[in-house]
């Protein structure tokens, strides 16, 4: 299968640059699977699709400020994003301008904050080990920018919508951004409707958000993601399951942390572990019913989630239908119910 099989044309117009004035306020396109029929709502609309024995599945990891600007000591400007903590203080990240940073580079932030170049891979990918005596996280909450995708103009105004209202565990470099449509009032009626909530953890990385450059899906490769399991949510996911009620994830992260956890256990366990799978089709999935997600980018491997998880082509005009009506796409666009 092509990459390029996964292309539609978007007007620029449409690339959401400010999340909707209330967050359940988005648009909502609902799309049955089975009879292929498509209505249009508000999100807030969602309870009315959720039933008693139901079960939503959340990823409740925190965004970091995982954006930092430095620079070299001959004064030269770096930009840092942070992707994932490996230990202690050394972090992952992607450099920016790459080229002229060499292994044992020192890339300084502030009159306390350093970091050393220690390992250099392709496409600015490095390991950076910081130089700093307090709590690294704290410090990084202080100076740092929150990550918002390259499509969004950064003007600092809408960091607080770029959090899920639930966002627990502190370790992502991009939103679930499924998740940004809930609100706590949200949450309540869903809770009183007699639908479970599960809430995993999966910390999201650069593939969030990264174009697909291989020509074939299948020569992509995706970076690893941290995910964890508690017990609580293994045992809610297992009773919806059980019971006959669905299991509906929230978002495409969602997705990948119980189809990466069925594939390496054969079921949904109660696991801290990582994975990289990557979902196209054709692919069977294991876990989910249904699926709250949001309008992603041509050629990026959420797209082609998407696309296992209904079809390619149908995808592909409802995509059509939601340009038509003028939704609006990407991380703080409109949402997609697909049941």
């Amino acid at each position: 299968m092509k990459t390029e099989d996964f292309y539609y044309d978007l007007p620029e117009e449409l690339i959401a640059q400010a999340p909707a004035a209330r967050r359940e306020e988005a648009s909502l396109m609902a799309i049955n699977r089975y009879t292929n029929g498509i209505t249009h709502h508000k999100f807030y609309n969602i309870v009315d699709y959720l039933q008693s024995g139901d079960c939503l599945v959340f990823n409740d990891s925190k965004v970091i400020r995982a954006r930092l600007y430095g620079r070299k000591e001959t004064g030269a400007q770096v930009e840092t994003l942070l992707l994932k903590q490996l230990k202690g203080n050394i972090w992952q990240a992607l450099l920016r301008p790459a080229k002229r940073l060499r292994v044992g580079s020192v890339i300084i932030y502030d009159d306390e904050l350093k970091a050393v170049v220690e390992k250099k891979g392709e496409e600015g990918f490095c390991e950076l080990a910081f130089c700093y005596d307090g709590d690294i996280h704290d410090k990084i909450e202080r100076i740092g920018k929150m990550p918002l995708p390259p499509y969004i103009r950064d003007t600092g105004a809408y960091y607080d919508r770029y959090q899920t209202v639930y966002a627990k565990h502190s370790g992502s470099a991009a939103a679930p951004t499924a998740g940004l449509h809930f609100t706590e009032e949200l949450l309540e009626q869903i809770e009183q409707k007699g639908v479970r909530l599960a809430f995993v953890t999966l910390h999201v990385g650069l593939d969030t958000f990264r174009p697909v450059k291989a020509e074939n899906v299948a020569e992509h490769r995706m970076h690893t993601e941290v995910y964890s399991i508690p017990a609580v949510a293994a045992d809610r996911i297992n009773e919806a399951k059980a019971s006959g009620g669905r299991v509906i994830t929230v978002g495409t992260t969602a997705m990948r942390t119980l189809e990466g956890c069925y594939k390496t256990y054969g079921k949904i366990a109660a696991v801290s572990d990582s994975t990289d799978i990557f979902i196209y089709p054709p692919y069977r999935f294991n876990a989910a019913d249904a699926l709250i997600t949001n309008f992603h980018l041509p050629r990026s491997t959420l797209l082609m989630l998407v696309s296992a998880f209904y079809d390619k082509e149908k995808l592909l005009k409802a995509y059509e239908e939601a340009i038509a009506r003028q939704y609006r796409f990407f991380s703080f666009g409109d949402a997609m119910f697909l049941y």
